[in-house]
């Protein structure tokens, strides 16, 4: 917090004692908790992700395992434990009862082994005497050798008969589990469900029956909203009824107070339950519904979008479209710098993850620079900086999946990149200006329908006088626009005051530009100079 990273949190409290770790953050009025708490999973380890692949040696090779393979190989496993286990133990178990064997042979002639034992001069000799006598085993022999004085007890006596017993009963329970599976398999239930009463815990989660979830715009009011977005990319919500009706010809109000060289650039209503899709240049979209932006005074310039979102190193929003309803019926076409366009339903955008995901694949050195929300049979035109444009409509730009690359729109020039588009609308003109300062408009009749991925014709002389161009708006008379330069300057003027003329002129000068300085960016207003505070 102190750091700046994560913003809005006004106290942090350790409120922590011996029943556990408790830490509470006061959030700031108008301020986000869900979006706060989103911002400390991605800056701390309050959260964090890993992948789990079922990967086991299977007769000695690495493989990836589903669940079902992953019971059956554990259950081959836990079998071939208990068959070399029962194996291991049948073997020790009769050469147990081998040597017992020769003890209860011993002790049956008890007398005429120790006087034979007592006869032989060393060990071997009385081991052979033995073997020979008795019909012994050399290992029953040395057994009854190495036997203490005390085993001839009539107490251990009874031992050794009752082990022996033992024995027998032992050696046949195993043969029986070697000659019966579905016994190995009861034994494997058995010992899995002693393992389960030695080591299990008490169940932590509570398996109930399936209910509807409880989303958080459950819980918010649905109301209209007005959305303002600079072009400095700061943006807030205000209540429609923060702006009450007046007479025509009234002041009005100013949405957003922002800076001297900022100004709104997107203005529209919204409900607090619909959805906001933010384009960026590398081609992700991320989501965001009203209700998440913050809320803030008429006159406050609201919140830095790169802190609403989790936006990637020197990613940069190009485009925001408002959705109420993600229609099969409705398509997001999109324009890159280098004259790719693409069309996709827009219900493919319906599920955005909280880290984005891919609107359009670009390629190597490529951007996204416009994004438009169109009915499927509507015209476009594309404007490029080398002052060509082309206009088709858009039922020529098949229609493909969201993670695609799209389709040339228009054939460029080494040297040229497309610096805009729009979807034509009745009753307006083409707005272009020029590195220079210069700019016209240009009747939309001016501009004939031609076949996608063509050259396209021009829209503006380009000279050493007026310099490339860097914006193509469509305009209407009622509009305003912003004209911005690389050295800070800044110019606000009606649209109706420029002259509409032919396509092959260079224009009018609108600002002037010294040597080093050029325009670097031209925007329509959402607010008109006139929307005074009342």
């Amino acid at each position: 917090m102190r750091d700046k990273k994560i913003e809005g949190i006004s106290e942090i409290r350790d409120e922590s004692d011996r029943e556990g770790m408790r830490i509470v953050l006061e959030v700031k009025r108008g301020e986000q908790a869900a979006i706060i708490l989103n911002h400390l999973y991605k800056h701390t380890q309050m959260q964090s992700s890993f992948g789990i692949i079922m990967l086991a040696l299977v007769h000695n090779q690495p493989r990836v395992l589903n669940l079902r393979e992953m019971l059956r190989y554990f259950i081959e496993h836990r079998r071939e434990i208990i068959i070399r286990r029962s194996q291991y133990e049948l073997r020790k178990a009769e050469e147990r009862a081998h040597i017992v064997e020769g003890l209860k042979i011993a002790l049956a002639n008890l007398d005429e082994i120790i006087t034979l034992i007592k006869g032989s001069r060393t060990p071997e000799e009385a081991k052979g005497a033995l073997m020979a006598r008795f019909a012994l085993t050399g290992v029953q022999a040395q057994a009854i050798l190495d036997m203490r004085l005390q085993r001839f007890t009539g107490l251990e006596r009874e031992k050794l008969e009752e082990e022996y017993r033992q024995l027998i009963e032992r050696i046949t329970y195993l043969h029986s589990v070697l000659a019966s599976d579905s016994l190995v398999m009861q034994i494997i239930k058995e010992e899995l469900l002693e393992i389960k009463e030695a080591y299990a815990n008490p169940r932590r989660t509570e398996i109930i029956p399936e209910t509807k979830e409880i989303l958080v715009e459950d819980l918010i009011v649905e109301e209209d909203m007005v959305i303002t977005i600079s072009h400095s990319g700061y943006i807030k919500r205000n209540p429609v009824t923060t702006y009450r009706s007046q007479k025509r010809g009234g002041k009005g109000k100013i949405g957003m107070e922002t800076k001297e060289e900022d100004f709104v650039e997107h203005l529209f209503v919204a409900s607090t339950h619909n959805h906001l899709l933010f384009f960026t240049d590398s081609g992700k979209v991320y989501g965001m519904k009203v209700y998440q932006i913050p809320e803030a005074g008429r006159l406050a310039k609201g919140k830095a979008i790169v802190n609403l979102l989790q936006l990637n190193k020197d990613e940069r929003v190009t485009a925001v479209l408002p959705v109420s309803v993600f229609s099969s019926d409705k398509y997001i076409v999109m324009a890159t710098i280098k004259g790719v366009m693409k069309k996709t339903s827009l219900d493919a955008y319906s599920n955005i993850r909280l880290g984005g995901i891919i609107g359009i694949l670009l390629d190597e050195g490529d951007k996204l620079t416009s994004v438009r929300l169109t009915s499927g049979n509507q015209e476009v035109l594309l404007s490029t900086h080398n002052g060509m444009a082309i206009r088709f409509n858009e039922e020529e730009i098949r229609t493909i999946g969201r993670v695609g690359r799209g389709v040339k729109g228009i054939d460029l020039d080494e040297d040229d990149f497309v610096v805009g588009m729009e979807i034509v609308r009745g009753n307006s003109t083409i707005l272009t200006v020029t590195e220079r300062g210069y700019g016209k408009r240009t009747d939309l009749s001016e501009y004939r329908m031609q076949g996608r991925g063509g050259k396209g014709i021009l829209t503006i002389k380009s000279t050493s006088r007026n310099g490339k161009a860097v914006s193509a708006l469509q305009v209407s008379d009622e509009d305003e626009i912003m004209i911005l330069t690389s050295a800070g300057k800044i110019i606000r003027m009606k649209t109706r005051d420029i002259s509409i003329i032919g396509r092959n002129t260079q224009g009018v000068r609108l600002i002037d530009t010294d040597d080093n300085d050029k325009v670097v960016g031209v925007a329509t207003l959402a607010e008109r100079e006139d929307e005074e505070v009342l």
